[in-house]
Formats: structure tokens, sequence, C-alpha cells
């Protein structure tokens, strides 16, 4: 589990792929302390297992799935990453709740002044946009983000200058492409009322007793 705040920004070392997997090794310094094997980092806000590291070098492996769905397929050599360390149970949970599973991705439209904030417009599927809530939480490329606007196929998230500082959004121009994460517990909130209501039209068109006698036929 993870915060979206990004403890570091890494610079991708070396990418080895084969098929839809890759193994990507990074310079990092400040997420290696007192890292163990087969801990979770979240790379670019994808939660990915520590296979190996020394000094000053880390290594993750990128399953198929992570591949498809990420942007992680597009990593070059030399590229900067969010890193993040799983969150420990006694630290402060300053952004929200995050999975590092990823939902998708979108391309940023849009980069705008907003005072001393940026704006951001990201394009995505409807299937992400039906999870993203006015004033609720969403991760960007690992980052925790408050949602100011949404709007047919958009949504708008405001970055301040500490955020803009400390990660790779930055750098970020309009028809790039970001990893998405909603917010975890909408998600599941969602999930169990389409759930609900699945179970409830079900339960109406089944073809029991009481079915029959409300018919007629019994």
């Amino acid at each position: 589990m993870f915060t979206g705040l990004i403890e570091e920004i890494g610079t991708i070392r070396n990418i080895f792929t084969e098929g839809q997997s890759s193994r990507l090794t990074i310079r990092a310094e400040k997420i290696l302390q007192g890292i163990h094997y087969g801990e979770s980092v979240a790379v670019n806000g994808v939660c990915l297992t520590v296979s190996e590291f020394k000094s000053k070098l880390l290594t993750v492996d990128v399953m198929p799935e992570t591949f498809r769905r990420s942007t992680l397929k597009n990593l070059r050599a030399g590229q900067p990453v969010n890193l993040e360390r799983a969150l420990k149970a006694d630290g402060r949970f300053g952004g929200h709740i995050v999975s590092g599973h990823v939902d998708g991705t979108g391309i940023i439209r849009e980069c705008s002044g907003d005072g001393i904030a940026k704006s951001l417009s990201v394009q995505t599927s409807e299937s992400i946009l039906a999870h993203v809530v006015f004033k609720g939480s969403v991760c960007l490329d690992g980052v925790s983000l408050t949602v100011i606007d949404v709007s047919e196929g958009v949504f708008i998230v405001s970055i301040i200058p500490t955020t803009r500082e400390k990660t790779t959004l930055s750098a970020k121009r309009p028809g790039d492409e970001l990893n998405i994460e909603c917010d975890l517990i909408g998600k599941y909130i969602r999930n169990v009322l389409l759930s609900g209501r699945r179970t409830a039209h079900e339960s109406k068109n089944r073809i029991d007793e009481n079915f029959l006698n409300r018919n007629g036929f019994v």
C-alpha cells in the first residue's frame, strides 16, 4: 500500500524486454535505505516487487498484465521515474490510499497556469472516468492529486509548486501518457452498488415458486 507522496525521482538505467514482460534497473538512493528483497515499490504509480538491489541500483520485474495496462512499456534508458516505498504501519498518511494497481492510462490534453499551481487536463476512457469524482483523489504516475473538474471525456487536476518540484509531472506536456489509479474506496463502493443492482435484477427474473404464484401458474 502507498500514499501517492513521491519520495524520490529515480532514473532508468537499463531495460530488458522480452515479449510483453520487462526487467527494469533503476538508479536511486533514498528508497534503497532499509529496503529488502521481495518488498514492494511504486514506479510511476505501479506496484512492483524488488528482485535485486545493490549500491544505488534497484531491479524490478514487470509482468505482462502490468506491461499492457501501464506506461512502463514506453520507458527508455535515461528517463526519470517517480518512486515510493510501501507505507510503514507507523508512517504518516499524507496522501490517499494507493494500491499501485493502475486502472489504465490517460493522455494530457492541456497544461495551463492557475496562480501558483499548474492544471493538467487528462483525457481517458469512460470506464476510468466512471470512478473519477469531483474533489476526490486520483493518482497520476504515482502522485496523489485532487480532481478539480470532471467533464465529458476528461478530468482536471491542479499541481502545486512543491509537487512539481518533487515529481516528474513538472516535465509533462500535452500528448504525454500517464498511469491512472482511481480512488480505491470509491471503486469498491461502486462495485458493491453495481453488484447489488445485478443481484436484484437477477432475483426478479428468477423462475421459482414465488414467480409462478405472482403470475398465476400456481
